[in-house]
């Protein structure tokens, strides 16, 4: 079932639409868009649809940091439905309690507010680590914590693999390649970057956090998955989060005009989020020397233009696309 929670104070405006009229339309959008998320690794590729197949270990102790947040409340869901004990940290800057809060009645569910950037002990098997605010509105409203929780939480994070043995799960993003002249992006692309920039916070602190990952490997041989992720989409997505669907979303619904820049022939991949956390899965039960970085995300591309006539479509609304320069 998919279905938006009220949003937690947050440095943008509340939406003045419906849980029921969001919710409905990330259902038809996810029937209408879902693709199986594309693992590729050093020119192999891995299909993460769902075909039966087994996928993460079970009975593990995991911890997943950003667990409350969009991405890291579905990975609790599916670790937990794996027969894993889930310990899930957040400091709730994005994440919400609202979105597990389902999972708090199950006894191999445990929550935990902790902000990364300070050391945690505890026991564990895994780690995924997914804590760090992924979208310009969110982490560009304290850049230099953004960059903190990339870094300082790498390292925290690497080191109680460390001192475990854990397996640990970086979530990067495809936004190390900065503005890319190369279309697609491959794992062997160095990037075209701005470390000055005002999305440098987050952008340099996911590559430095890649450093550090790769460095604990050689120099202290911990075993690690890395995964940059592309567009995704689905339930628990934040309204106002600055991303494209959200804003189409939040247009139609409201009967405003869709803007579209230029003509709209530009494509985006949109990657629905039960296939991403396939994903993870999947990459994470790799054998230890599958390290990544692994490209996540859906091959098909559409275009924008596409994109808001579906949203249009979709939600039955009166608004207009608008074309700016």
């Amino acid at each position: 079932m998919l279905f938006f929670f009220k949003r937690t104070k947050k440095p943008s405006s509340v939406l003045p639409c419906t849980t029921t009229a969001w919710g409905g339309w990330v259902v038809k959008l996810s029937r209408l868009l879902h693709m199986n998320a594309i693992q590729k690794s050093e020119g192999q590729t891995m299909s993460a649809a769902r075909d039966g197949s087994p996928s993460y270990q079970q009975g593990r102790r995991v911890l997943v940091t950003g667990g409350a947040g969009f991405l890291g409340s579905h990975l609790c869901e599916r670790l937990l439905a794996e027969g894993n004990e889930v310990l899930c940290v957040d400091n709730y800057f994005t994440g919400r309690k609202a979105n597990i809060a389902h999972l708090l009645a199950d006894p191999r569910f445990e929550v935990k507010r902790h902000d990364i950037c300070f050391p945690l002990y505890v026991e564990v098997d895994d780690i995924f680590n997914l804590a760090c605010p992924a979208s310009p509105v969110h982490y560009q409203h304290d850049p230099v914590q953004t960059t903190k929780v990339s870094v300082v939480g790498a390292i925290n994070m690497l080191g109680l693999a460390k001192r475990t043995g854990a397996r640990v799960f970086q979530a990067s993003t495809s936004e190390i390649y900065g503005d890319p002249t190369v279309h697609p992006q491959t794992e062997d692309y160095r990037g075209n970057v701005n470390t000055v920039g005002p999305r440098a916070c987050y952008d340099e602190g996911k590559r430095c956090a890649e450093t550090l990952f790769f460095d604990y490997r050689r120099q202290h041989r911990t075993s690690i998955k890395v995964a940059r992720i592309f567009n995704t989409y689905g339930p628990r997505m934040h309204p106002n989060d600055g991303r494209v669907v959200s804003n189409f979303i939040v247009q139609a619904l409201k009967g405003e005009d869709i803007t579209l820049y230029g003509d709209g022939s530009q494509t985006r991949a949109f990657c629905y989020v039960d296939d991403l956390i396939e994903g993870f899965s999947r990459l994470m039960n790799t054998p230890d020397e599958i390290t990544g970085p692994v490209n996540l995300g859906n091959p098909h591309e559409i275009s924008v233009r596409e994109l808001a006539e579906h949203v249009i479509r979709l939600t039955g609304s009166r608004s207009r696309i608008n074309h700016r320069p």
